[in-house]
């Protein structure tokens, strides 16, 4: 017990606020909305940390303090709404796989109902995240329950609640198992786990004085250790107010007392530090050796043995496959080769009867090769025949192919004219530049005599238009000569307008990209909206059937719950008539306690006050000491 007295007092802290701000401290605080203030005349009591689990890491970041930060501006920081940057090693993965081992240890440890895999802790879904986090926050609240809903909002919203320092987007909600992702939800949750510990910590019963304890042995400050921390209260407080920021020497000095307080042996506290330290390399040392953990060899062979045994199967499967194939083809083969049986069966029966009637026929060999050399002689008459009309044939195609290409080419021509005769607005009649002349050519509408006629007539027509697009033309020059004189004026301005372009669709792309990003978010939005209401929707319809056909019972459920009300309410008037007379005992206790302490800070303002007036005395009279010396050191001066 003395030991422990001693290793939680030797690491105290000054009690007395100070000039350097620790804004990282001041942070830690505020993230905790049950922070725990230090009642008057307590030691910080720390949880001793195990030696036989793994270190554990601070998730609130390092303390950095800044000097010159006035007294009346040390709350100046918690008003602004700057981010703070998370300090901690996300993205290293040794730091990742122990945040991993320490949410393992504590799930395990505090019963969590689902399935705690190593690869499911690697890279869990939205689905087991939300679970891990409902577990976890309902150490805090056992009455919690997760919507089903929105979920991707109810997480931040919550962090947000319980005063998260860093933050947790929303779309990291949709992938919280993505690699970018998965190490900041992982610091949420080692971060609220770290939270619910100190809520356990801070919900502990504690009593302001011993009188109120059963057990005398539980309280470990008693009046000696009241008084050793009052004047050092008081001696640290007027320094402070003097101007002094540190207090050492006040410190050192309240240690020694407090060792003389509680008999600390400085040996066995040596000796037992050195034990630490051991303890803490072996611990290091065997971190180090589960890197190189046999069994997780074995559990790579083994999934690489699974993975060769399902490539296995899949190689017997498609084998199987192959020859149930075979097997088809066989069997289509076999009634192949039985029609090909029945069709040469056919064949032989046709056979005999040709041979049959053969041998039946009444035709002579002589009228047989009469016959036989006129048919050679049609046959060659026709072969004649179908090779000219073969080379007739091919003439016509060849003569329509080529009439082909000349009408194409003609056509192509054609076109062109028309498009050169529309860009210069020749045709139609109505066209600018055509006067109310035709200068469209129609060639399958006129006569070939016509169309020379037509044709002389569009030339004669072009050349006097030719004649004044010159005049045109050279008018048309002399003004682009002016104009070029104050083109390049306007080129100078152009230049000089063309970089605030540039800056401009600078500006417009980025606003664009922006933009894209806000219109794929809204999109996501709008999904996700029409996926809650069709859910909304069927859920409304499975509860209208449910009321439907459970009304009566709700009915049943409703008196019963109206019963157990009564029972619950009357319970409820009992216990808050004991809380409240617990409440009126504690306030009158705290109300003397307070008169207490104001009776012994009153009494040490006369002792100060005492001090004061003597130290007063004492340089009056030290004053006219030296102004009768003065005068006597005069007389001896005029004297002489």
């Amino acid at each position: 017990m003395e030991r422990g007295r001693m290793s939680r007092t030797g690491a105290r802290p000054s009690e007395m606020p100070m000039r350097v701000q620790d804004s990282n401290r001041m942070s830690m605080v505020y993230t905790t909305p049950q922070s725990k203030q230090p009642s008057f005349g307590k030691l910080s009591m720390s949880k001793p940390q195990s030696m036989t689990s793994e270190k554990r890491t601070s998730f609130f970041g390092a303390r950095t303090s800044g000097a010159g930060m006035p007294r009346n501006s040390m709350m100046s920081g918690f008003g602004g709404s700057e981010k703070i940057k998370d300090s901690r090693p996300l993205h290293d993965k040794s730091f990742v796989q122990q945040c991993i081992r320490q949410l393992h240890e504590f799930l395990t440890e505090q019963g969590y109902p689902g399935p705690l895999a190593a690869k499911t802790l690697q890279s869990p879904s939205t689905k087991e995240f939300v679970k891990m986090f409902e577990f976890i926050y309902s150490h805090l609240d056992p009455t919690f329950v997760m919507p089903n809903s929105k979920v991707e909002e109810e997480v931040p919203a919550m962090l947000k609640t319980l005063r998260y320092p860093f933050v947790l987007s929303k779309s990291s909600m949709y992938s919280v198992g993505a690699p970018h992702t998965w190490p900041q939800a992982l610091g949420a949750l080692m971060w609220l786990i770290d939270y619910v510990k100190i809520t356990w910590s801070l919900s502990k019963p504690e009593l302001l004085f011993s009188d109120f304890c059963e057990d005398g042995d539980n309280i470990e400050e008693g009046a000696d250790y009241n008084k050793l921390f009052s004047d050092y209260t008081a001696e640290t407080y007027s320094k402070f107010m003097q101007g002094d920021d540190t207090f050492e020497d006040e410190d050192e000095a309240l240690l020694t007392r407090l060792k003389k307080l509680y008999n600390v042996d400085d040996a066995l506290l040596a000796t037992m530090e050195e034990k630490h330290q051991i303890v803490s390399d072996e611990v290091e040392r065997l971190e180090k050796d589960s890197q190189t953990d046999r069994l997780m060899t074995k559990r790579m062979e083994k999934v690489k043995l699974q993975a060769d045994l399902k490539k296995l199967q899949s190689y017997r499967s498609s084998l199987e496959s192959f020859e149930v194939n075979l097997k088809h083809k066989d069997s289509e083969l076999s009634d192949e080769r039985e029609n090909t049986a029945s069709h040469l069966e056919s064949l032989k029966h046709e056979r005999n009867e040709l041979q049959r009637l053969l041998q039946n026929q009444k035709f002579t060999p002589a009228d047989v090769e009469r016959i036989n050399r006129e048919k050679r002689e049609l046959q060659q008459t026709i072969s004649s025949l179908s090779k000219s009309l073969e080379d007739a044939e091919q003439h016509k195609w060849n003569e329509e192919i080529a009439l082909a290409k000349v009408k194409e080419k003609a056509e192509l021509k054609l076109a062109e004219y028309h498009k050169l005769a529309r860009k210069l607005k020749l045709i139609p009649l109505s066209a600018e530049n055509a006067c109310g002349h035709d200068f469209e050519i129609r060639p399958f509408e006129c006569g070939p005599g016509s169309m020379v006629q037509h044709k002389a007539q569009i030339q004669i027509l072009l050349r006097k238009l030719i004649s004044d697009v010159e005049e045109e033309n050279s008018r048309l020059t002399n003004m682009r000569l002016s104009l070029e004189e104050s083109s390049e004026q306007v080129n100078s301005n152009i230049m000089d307008k063309s970089n605030d372009i540039k800056q401009l669709r600078e500006q417009i792309r980025k606003l664009d990209e922006r933009l894209d990003c806000e219109m794929q978010e809204l999109a996501r939005e709008e999904r996700d909206w029409g996926e809650e209401m069709e859910s909304a929707d069927n859920h409304r319809k499975l509860l209208e059937k449910k009321v439907n056909y459970g009304y009566d019972e709700s009915v049943q459920q409703l008196k019963a719950a109206q019963q157990q009300y009564h029972l619950v309410l009357q319970e409820t008037n009992e216990e808050r008539r004991t809380v409240a007379n617990n409440l009126a005992s504690v306030f009158t206790t705290a109300a003397n306690h307070l008169s207490i302490t104001e009776n012994c800070l009153e009494e040490l303002h006369g002792r100060v006050q005492r001090i004061s007036s003597k130290s007063i005395e004492d340089d009056k009279a030290a004053l006219q000491k030296l102004q009768e010396t003065l005068k006597s050191f005069k007389s001896k001066a005029n004297y002489l």
